[in-house]
């Protein structure tokens, strides 16, 4: 499976996002597409978004850029799974867009949690 990890920048998203991710089996098992990982410039996905099985969202953060990105995938009919941190806040909003949108308490459960989606 194609996996594209959206995220604001507002945060630590290499330590917080990406090095869980890389480090579980997720990272051997699918092939995992992330935004920054070679530059911090912002990425321009809308080509590409189509090519994706799933995009995962981490929405704990407002961020302009994960809305429009989340815009194209909605519009390309990719399936779209947004997390958040537990005591964070995200729009009501996404709702309208996303699958799924959930809530996790740490590292394991956010991995467990896109473990989970990525089966289905």
């Amino acid at each position: 499976m194609k996996i594209y990890i959206g995220h604001s920048s507002n945060f630590d998203y290499k330590e917080e996002l990406y090095k869980p991710i890389l480090n579980s089996e997720l990272g051997q098992t699918h092939e995992i597409v992330f935004p920054h990982r070679e530059s911090e410039e912002p990425a321009n996905t809308r080509e590409r978004m189509a090519m994706f099985d799933l995009m995962i969202a981490e929405v704990s953060y407002p961020s302009t850029g994960l809305g429009i990105e989340l815009g194209w995938a909605h519009s390309s009919g990719v399936k779209i799974v947004c997390v958040y941190k537990d005591g964070t806040n995200p729009s009501s909003s996404l709702k309208t867009i996303c699958d799924d949108i959930i809530r996790y308490a740490d590292d394991k459960a956010l991995i467990r949690l896109i473990t989970e989606h990525s089966a289905q």
